[in-house]
């Protein structure tokens, strides 16, 4: 079968389920359940391929925190150039008098990407931090 045919098939569901999941995909903004089911499908194949630590990955880091706490900008300024190689780009946010988002865009290897988010996020005055992953798709066409 090729990528352009598409096959029908059916699902057994508890009614209480299926109300349920027709309520969360009215409340997401899906035409039908086809949609929902093919997003999920996506999703599920996607989670297991960042499970293998080679593959190639692209995402973001979300850090926030006090641009006050000392040397914490450099901190984090050293950190990322030491992996220049996996940062494609840095968007710095002012929040308010005190705090910082700052958003880190990466490419590479899940075990390196997830490494440097660990370390990042683990930086002493970090308050928050996030690490979003995803892959370039190919798996899913």
């Amino acid at each position: 079968m090729d990528s352009t045919s598409t096959t029908r098939f059916g699902v057994s569901i508890n009614d209480h389920l299926l109300k349920r999941f027709d309520e969360l995909i009215a409340e997401k903004g899906y035409k039908n359940r086809s949609e929902a089911i093919r997003d999920l499908i996506r999703n599920a194949l996607v989670e297991e391929e960042l499970s293998n630590e080679e593959t190639d990955t692209v995402g973001s880091i979300s850090l926030v925190y006090d641009h006050h706490t000392r040397d914490l900008a450099d901190k984090l300024t050293a950190h990322q150039h030491s992996h220049y190689k996996e940062i494609i780009s840095a968007l710095h946010v002012h929040l308010d008098a005190h705090h910082c988002l700052e958003i880190v865009v990466v490419r590479g290897q899940a075990r390196n990407i997830k490494k440097m988010a660990d370390e990042l996020i683990g930086t002493k005055g970090v308050k928050h931090g996030k690490l979003m992953l995803t892959t370039s798709g190919k798996i899913l066409t």
